[in-house]
């Protein structure tokens, strides 16, 4: 090698130097401190208290989430250099400075680098945001990106992860079996949130309304989405306490694997559940009860 090219040589070796130190790692590049678990590496800037506190429940939290959603396997991961990466912003403006969310986030999780991402007293993080975040990482740790899995699942994981909602959930979700204001499952299917704007009204087909005839209901968007996202934790909820954790984690994992969701229903519920269809009749039948 020339002395030419050797000069050239380090010279990239600095220019790469330089850009992991500032862009790939930030705990590095913004002089994040940091604590450790077993599980979890909280990085902070300015109060350790929080930081800790932060440590102590995601600890909680990761345990408590794999047993609900039938994962105990994972006692085994998320250790050493897999730990996952929280990071603790000062305030809400730095954090949507350095993540590019928008300006109503709380919080984010990067399934890609294993990172849970906000800022220090963000309102609910502790009961609500932190769990709500590690769901989706344990859940799409566990089932990849490849099978075909409704985003309500993924989405009623992530919210039945957060335990304070559920009484509040089941009552909103009875009010709205009542008032036959329920999005079919079939729409939940086909129905995808990206292109969805908030001002549309939605058509919706209940399956069926009180008098057994054919139902036809528009909501405005926002009371859509809010809809949405209560029959999805709904769905879930009914799923694990009525047939339990371990049946829900296989059904999640012939998701995995490949199978649709009606087929991966009828091996997983031979009796009770073997299609889309009879998952929706169940679910209305236990909310009228």
């Amino acid at each position: 090698m020339t002395g030419f090219s050797k000069k050239k040589f380090f010279g990239i070796l600095v220019i790469v130097y330089i850009f992991c130190f500032l862009f790939i790692s930030p705990s590095l590049s913004q002089g994040w401190k940091e604590v450790s678990g077993e599980h979890f590496i909280v990085y902070f800037l300015d109060n350790e208290g929080f930081a800790n506190d932060v440590l102590r429940n995601a600890e909680i939290f990761y345990r408590q989430i794999a047993i609900e959603i039938g994962y105990p396997r994972y006692s085994e991961f998320w250790t050493w250099d897999k730990r996952v990466k929280i990071y603790i912003y000062q305030d809400r403006d730095t954090f949507i400075k350095a993540t590019s969310q928008p300006a109503w986030s709380e919080g984010m999780a990067d399934y890609t680098n294993k990172q849970i991402l906000s800022y220090a007293w963000s309102q609910g993080f502790m009961e609500s945001l932190l769990p709500h975040e590690m769901a989706h990482l344990i859940f799409r740790d566990f089932v990849g990106f490849k099978g075909e899995i409704p985003l309500w699942l993924d989405e009623g994981v992530a919210q039945w992860a957060e335990e304070p909602k559920r009484a509040y959930v089941k009552t909103m979700a009875k009010k709205l079996y009542q008032g036959d204001q329920l999005i079919t499952l079939d729409d939940m299917m086909k129905l995808k949130l990206d292109n969805f704007k908030e001002k549309d009204r939605v058509y919706i087909r209940p399956n069926r309304t009180k008098d057994g005839s054919e139902g036809v209901l528009f909501i405005s968007g926002d009371n859509f989405i809010s809809t949405y996202y209560l029959q999805s934790v709904s769905l879930v909820g009914f799923l694990i306490e009525r047939y339990g954790s371990d049946s829900f984690a296989n059904l999640c994992r012939q998701l995995r694997d490949g199978k649709s969701l009606d087929e991966a229903l009828r091996f997983t519920y031979p009796v009770q559940i073997r299609s889309l269809s009879e998952l929706e009749n169940a679910w209305r039948k236990h909310l009228a009860e």
